[in-house]
């Protein structure tokens, strides 16, 4: 099953984040990453959900979140028509040789070195989820320390605009 990402708007309310994830569980889907934050307007937040499903798992899910009250729109980011991204942080073990041939790996990707230590190193790295696993795979002949994926976000691209979350709105 290809992986899909849904874009929610929704209101910034306590508990949100908890309904949401509920219908996931108390239907048997599994969430492979979430992100969640607020918009411009303060009185709604913007959730990207990353999972795996055909078509028809996908419509259901789809029907079941805007049943919930706090659920304002959804939108599928499909590759063409969007932009998603994920931030990852590796912390590496790293003598000064190393710290050199990681620096490198880091160039090729226009990853950052955001810290370095007298045996370790921290790289962080922007991008699509491709460009993210080939910079892993690349850092295997290293010893990783910790890592941390902030999971998918991502927008409509083009001039699609929620009037909701700019506080365009007639309200």
């Amino acid at each position: 099953m290809k992986q899909r990402v849904l874009s929610l708007l929704v209101e910034n309310t306590s508990g949100v984040l908890s309904r949401v994830a509920g219908l996931f569980s108390r239907r048997g889907y599994n969430i492979d990453s979430l992100t969640v934050g607020e918009t411009r307007n303060p009185k709604y937040s913007r959730m990207t959900v990353a999972l795996r499903g055909d078509d028809q798992i996908i419509t259901q899910i789809k029907n079941q979140l805007i049943k919930l009250e706090d659920v304002i729109s959804i939108d599928e980011l499909k590759d063409s028509e969007s932009v998603c991204r994920e931030l990852v942080l590796v912390k590496l073990e790293a003598d000064r040789k190393q710290k050199q041939d990681v620096i490198a790996i880091a160039d090729v990707f226009r990853a950052k070195i955001v810290d370095v230590g007298t045996d370790s190193l921290m790289v962080e790295l922007t991008g699509n989820t491709n460009k993210i696993n080939a910079f892993l795979t690349l850092l295997d002949d290293y010893v990783i320390k910790q890592i941390v994926r902030t999971g998918l976000t991502g927008l409509i691209r083009g001039n699609y605009d929620e009037a909701l979350e700019s506080g365009n709105n007639a309200e």
